[in-house]
């Protein structure tokens, strides 16, 4: 059985909204089962893309780095396109010059004739005859320029044709041709490779057109067949679930002495702590899997064993973070404020400095995954990452994207209001729009979102008729925006029971609600449900409390006293 305790109450604060489970630190998942010693299981396994074994069937030297190769072909080419275009753009302008000139040429003679003819009127021949060496002088000097002019535009032009002609790439024969498509071919399947999708890697080849011709493409359909063939599959009640809170910035501001300090140092983790474990997860060989490999769900809801394949030493485990708002509370206490889609299309973040300023980069669990998997795709298990638990009492993902920012009802709490009061321009449409964008570039890139419950409640405890309220607000004001959700991970690490198997009219409601993925808390290394109608899974909290008290539950994951941020106060304050 597992106890839960509930998170952690701040003094002097009350609840305003009946409704919401909402307290100024809604956090400490945690529960009180007994430490139980875990056993470190792992290797690491350095995989080869290359195929060729003992030295046979290498593939060409440029291959053997395919960042390496990318990134130079990326630049000649570059370089080739940009100076053809300004081998254009010289043309271009020889062009626009000549045709400048000539109307120039052209409107001169013109108004030279016309003030000629004038002058011969009133004045007579003798000013007309002086008129007149005095256009032909002027033609005369114009002829000079414009015969300059297209002296100086024909040697540009040779000029810009030597140097199109030195960039232009010279003609390739067919071979060279089949082997750059085929190196082509190759990059893109070591992309999935390198992530275990053999079966997608070698889809990459069979679809082609010179898959049929090409030894060289059988070679590598033949190694990855061989790698899927060496892998293991495995046991799916035996996959580890580890989580996290929003990650600490600025340890000084966290654990500043306020009344919030306690709460933070229990159950946050900081950024450097995050940093650590993650390597640490990596080199013990580790491997990121989604809860959806473990189990999917047919058309009739039922739940069918998925297969995770991965090569002997690899260790899969499923990831998520709880409350990724950014809460009102978290403001000013060394958090990031929000996630943002940058100019290159990836997730970061956004917090603000003393100064108030704005700096966008790596501050929370979400872009330091996605940057990690950049330089370590072998840590994500065909693309995935992990999952995101949201509430929505305060909004999502940093946005203010509860309907309540713009109806204002009479019992709005206090953060809500000093909120709105700050930001005159708020426009609920507008946050939404915001989290949606980031939303959709986080799945895009492997992220699941889950429900935390919109109000942060305790399902266990709740009455029928609040969780069913809480969740109609969870389906209006949530779901829209990240595009529904099937999996639901319980606040306050709570459950609907105990051990035993889900029943009862809060289970049958949420699986009608289209639920079919349950997540509580819980320290064991292992705990897995896999039923007819659902799956249910127990989390690890890696955090404060967990690495100062009990170390040793986290051996099979990392070493708890390399990784312990020296700022944190001692002792952690305990739960209760």
């Amino acid at each position: 059985m597992r106890e839960m305790k509930p998170d952690i109450d701040e003094p002097k604060k009350k609840r305003k909204d009946e409704d919401s489970g909402e307290l100024d630190l809604p956090l400490g998942e945690l529960d009180a089962i007994e430490p139980e010693q875990a056993e470190a299981d792992s290797t690491e396994d350095d995989l080869d893309e290359n195929p060729s074994e003992d030295g046979e069937d290498k593939a060409p030297e440029e291959l053997t780095d395919d960042n390496e190769e990318i990134t130079q072909e990326e630049i000649e080419e570059e370089k080739a396109y940009e100076a053809r275009r300004a081998a254009r753009a010289e043309r271009n302008r020889i062009r626009k010059l000549k045709r400048r000139r000539k109307r120039m040429l052209v409107m001169s003679l013109s108004a030279a004739a016309v003030i000629v003819l004038a002058a011969g009127i009133y004045f007579g021949d003798e000013f007309k005859n002086r008129v007149q060496d005095m256009q032909k002088t002027l033609a005369e000097n114009l002829n000079e320029r414009r015969e300059k002019a297209e002296m100086e535009a024909a040697s540009a032009k040779a000029d810009a044709q030597k140097k199109e002609e030195v960039t232009k790439e010279p003609e390739k024969t067919a071979d060279q041709e089949q082997k750059e498509a085929e190196d082509r071919l190759i990059r893109r399947a070591r992309r999935y490779g390198k992530q275990y999708d053999y079966d997608r890697a070698i889809k990459i080849f069979t679809d082609s057109e010179l898959y049929e011709k090409s030894e060289r493409l059988h070679k590598y359909v033949e190694k990855y067949k061989k790698k899927k063939a060496s892998c293991v599959a495995w046991p799916i009640e035996e996959v580890t679930h580890v989580f996290y809170h929003s990650l600490i910035v600025d340890p000084s501001k966290a654990f500043d002495g306020d009344y919030k300090t306690d709460g933070f140092n229990q159950v946050m983790t900081t950024i450097d702590e995050f940093n650590k474990i993650t390597q640490a997860m990596y080199d013990k060989g580790y491997v990121m899997v989604s809860i959806k490999d473990m189990a999917s769900v047919d058309e009739n809801g039922n739940m069918v064993p998925g297969e995770i394949l991965l090569p002997p030493g690899k260790i899969p485990f499923v990831l998520s973070q709880d409350d990724v708002c950014y809460y009102h509370f978290m403001d000013n206490n060394g958090f990031a404020t929000k996630l943002v889609v940058d100019e290159d299309g990836k997730v970061r973040n956004e917090y603000i400095n003393d100064d108030g300023s704005v700096s966008v980069g790596d501050y929370d669990m979400v872009p330091l995954i996605d940057r990690f998997v950049e330089e370590h795709p072998d840590f994500s298990y065909r693309g995935a990452k992990g999952i995101i638990a949201l509430t929505g009492y305060n909004g999502i993902l940093g946005y203010r994207t509860d309907s309540s920012y713009e109806t204002r009802p009479d019992d709005l709490d206090r953060d809500k209001v000093e909120w709105l009061d700050a930001h005159p321009e708020f426009n609920l449409e507008t946050e939404r729009e915001g989290a949606k964008k980031v939303a959709e570039a986080m799945k895009k890139n492997g992220w699941l979102f889950a429900s935390h419950t919109w109000g942060h409640l305790n399902v266990g405890e709740i009455s029928m008729e609040r969780l069913q309220r809480d969740t109609q607000k969870f389906k209006e004001n949530v779901d829209p925006v990240i595009g529904g959700t099937d999996i639901i991970i319980f606040a306050f690490g709570a459950d609907l029971n105990q051990a035993e198997d889900y029943s009862g009219e809060k289970f049958e409601f949420l699986k009608g609600q289209g639920y079919n993925y349950f997540c509580n808390v819980d320290s064991q290394k292992y705990f897995v449900q896999l039923r007819d109608r659902y799956l249910r899974m127990g989390r690890r909290n890696l955090d404060g409390y967990r690495m100062y008290y009990n170390p040793e539950m986290l051996d099979d994951l990392f070493d708890a006293a390399a990784v312990f941020d020296p700022t944190r106060p001692v002792p952690v304050a305990p739960m209760g």
